[in-house]
């Protein structure tokens, strides 16, 4: 005897079964599947494809999703002000200047009173020096580093250094020691600046600080007044001070007092030779270039005439000057006595040919 599985029956055959023809009723009925379930056409109250929101809706998940998004927000907002990059000063916004600062790397110094800056917000704190690179390479140069290229102009405020020699105009006295002692305090080294606001020829006006002793911040500004090697910043308008102001002019007095550096007295010699005062600060020096400058835009060439070309030239004061000025004619009578002179030495060459 054979057993046929038929679901979960089991039903037993007999032998005949393999060569006699069945019926019909001799096998069972497969069972009924069971129907679909029945399509809700949806009502008012009950929309079609309804979903279940309410997992969602949970307090663990509600607090999850604030923590999240407010972190995320904060993020954004700490990159933003203070670890994003400032590459130029066009970058700079009007809220920022006498709010922030500025903390970075100074790749140079372009004169006495200024300097180049490459800003790494966050400092070694966020790699910079170390794991990220502080300037940028120049292509093609090796190892170099563009001095100017990503960095910000930086203009110190409240000060004004003597003028080195540009554009044709001649050093102005103690430019160099300024130059050299701004470079040895500042290039290669960490600052802060505090901005507040860009000039006319697109640098940043700002305090800079240098911190000496981990803790103790230096105003760089300060240290060229106390040595005699800046003045306080005199112009109608545009001057920058911060809060500094009082203390910059008193320390610009007590190095006049002192005479270190621009304020430095004439020695013996100096007045014999008749220097009654120290150099000149840099504002009377710009005065005095401008003018020379608009002067020789301005005047038209003179005409010389031949009165004037015949004039002798005669020292204004002294002895000799006198003496020459008794001795000496008028233009007009020089002009006179040597139009004879002339017709004189033309005759005595005609007679000469003769």
């Amino acid at each position: 005897m054979k057993v046929a599985i038929y679901g979960d029956r089991a039903m037993p055959w007999t032998d005949y079964v393999f060569w006699r023809s069945s019926t019909p009723t001799d096998d069972p009925a497969p069972p009924a599947k069971s129907a679909p379930p029945a399509k809700s056409n949806g009502t008012w109250t009950s929309p079609l494809n309804a979903r279940d929101y309410t997992h969602y809706t949970t307090p663990q998940t509600l607090i999850f999703a604030g923590i999240t998004t407010a972190s995320t927000l904060a993020l954004i907002k700490l990159y933003k002000n203070h670890l994003r990059r400032i590459p130029g000063a066009e970058y700079l916004k009007p809220g920022f200047f006498r709010r922030r600062s500025l903390y970075g790397y100074v790749t140079s110094v372009g004169g006495a009173d200024g300097l180049r800056l490459f800003h790494t917000p966050g400092g070694r704190l966020m790699g910079w020096g170390w794991w990220r690179q502080v300037g940028v390479k120049a292509k093609g140069k090796g190892r170099g580093i563009r001095k100017t290229e990503g960095t910000l102009s930086i203009r110190i405020a409240g000060i004004d250094a003597p003028e080195m020699a540009h554009f044709g105009k001649e050093e102005q006295a103690y430019s160099k020691e300024a130059f050299e002692w701004l470079r040895g305090f500042t290039e290669h080294k960490y600052v802060r600046v505090y901005p507040y606001r860009n000039d006319q020829f697109g640098r940043v006006v700002g305090s800079v600080f240098r911190r000496q002793w981990v803790v103790w911040n230096t105003d760089v500004g300060l240290q060229m007044l106390k040595r005699g090697l800046a003045t306080v910043y005199e112009a109608k308008s545009g001057a920058e001070f911060g809060d500094s102001e009082a203390l910059y002019r008193e320390t610009e007095a007590q190095a006049k007092a002192k005479g270190v550096g621009i304020w430095k007295h004439p020695g013996f010699i100096g007045r014999l030779l008749g220097q009654e005062k120290a150099v000149e600060s840099p504002r009377e020096y710009k005065t005095r270039t401008a003018q020379q400058e608009h002067g020789r835009k301005a005047a038209p060439k003179p005409l010389v005439s031949a009165a004037i070309a015949l004039k002798p030239e005669v020292p204004s004061s002294g002895w000799l000057g006198g003496l020459l000025k008794s001795d000496s004619a008028s233009p007009t009578a020089q002009v006179e006595s040597a139009a004879p002179k002339a017709q004189d030495g033309a005759s005595h060459k005609v007679k000469k040919g003769k």
